[in-house]
């Protein structure tokens, strides 16, 4: 009979800072040819601030998208369909906005 391989666990620092989180209500999606920068911002009229950037590889933010799609599909079946949110009204100052 076959052996089954297990796939080598990998061991993950949560360092103590990062555990609480950032909330963030808007993002940002800017890219060159090699990343993609996100930044998540926190806004509340007048202003707002960046809560957290993530610099990914084109390659990284498709397999993330993909994982998101499947986790939204999850969360529906089980808690039912979300509604996605309206546009901010100053489009392009306080929307999601991309490049």
């Amino acid at each position: 009979m076959a052996e089954k391989k297990e796939a080598p666990q990998l061991k993950v620092s949560f360092p103590e800072h990062l555990k609480i989180g950032a909330y963030s209500n808007l993002m940002m999606v800017n890219h060159t040819r090699e990343e993609f920068i996100l930044d998540f911002l926190m806004v509340l009229p007048p202003g707002g601030s960046v809560s957290a950037r993530v610099i990914m590889s084109p390659g990284h933010v498709k397999r993330s998208i993909i994982a998101l799609q499947e986790n939204v599909k999850k969360y529906e079946e089980k808690f039912g369909k979300i509604t996605e949110a309206k546009e901010p009204q100053e489009k392009g100052r306080l929307g999601f906005i991309k490049s």
